[in-house]
Order: structure tokens, then C-alpha cells, then sequence
């Protein structure tokens, strides 16, 4: 059994105890729980993707703790005229573990 669920602006494919890094969740913290809307679920070879039908279905999430992406340098020069700058960002995640797909 698999979803596809909405998070953070994108759509992810969940299954049961799987780990996933979403966008920073405001107000989470470690063993705290988290849902996630469905927009398909296969469960045995049946496909339900009916709105109706989804909105019965929960995936929730247990957050496992606070992630970062990679460091991404950015560099600003402009020949002749000695502007020259560094700029550095590191983007903030949230990591979830998949607890259960189920209907409510």
C-alpha cells in the first residue's frame, strides 16, 4: 500500500515507515505528530484517486527532527568596476517518518 500525498507545495510517494524530508514545519517538534492530505491511494492493485473516496483517507507522520540541504555558494562580480560579493544559504527541512495510511 502507497500514497501520494501533498507537502510543502509537492506531491511525494509515502509508503508505511518510510522516512521523508519535507519543507520546515512551523511547531514541530521531535515524536510529535503530523497529517498529510491524500491525493491517490493504491492498496493492493485498487487505485482510488475520487476526491470524494480521499477525503475519508489520513496519512499521518511522526517527525523524526530538523534536517539541512546542501550549502549552495552564490558569487556577484561585475567586470571593471570592482563589485564583488559571496552569499551563502543553507535551506532548512523537517524530517517525517510515515506511521500510517488509513481510512478515518
Amino acid at each position: 500500500m502507497y500514497a501520494i500525498v501533498r507537502c510543502g507545495g509537492r506531491q511525494e510517494k509515502v509508503a508505511l515507515d518510510d522516512v521523508l524530508t519535507v519543507d520546515k514545519l512551523d511547531d514541530e517538534e521531535a515524536g510529535s505528530s503530523v497529517t498529510f492530505p491524500a491525493l491517490l491511494v493504491v492498496d493492493d492493485g485498487t487505485v482510488i484517486s475520487d476526491p470524494a473516496e480521499l477525503t475519508g483517507y489520513q496519512v499521518t507522520a511522526e517527525v523524526v527532527g530538523p534536517a539541512k540541504g546542501p550549502k549552495i555558494n552564490m558569487i556577484h562580480y561585475k567586470n571593471k568596476t570592482g563589485y564583488k560579493r559571496r552569499q551563502g544559504h543553507r535551506q532548512k527541512y523537517t524530517q517525517v517518518r510515515i506511521t500510517g495510511i488509513a481510512k478515518a
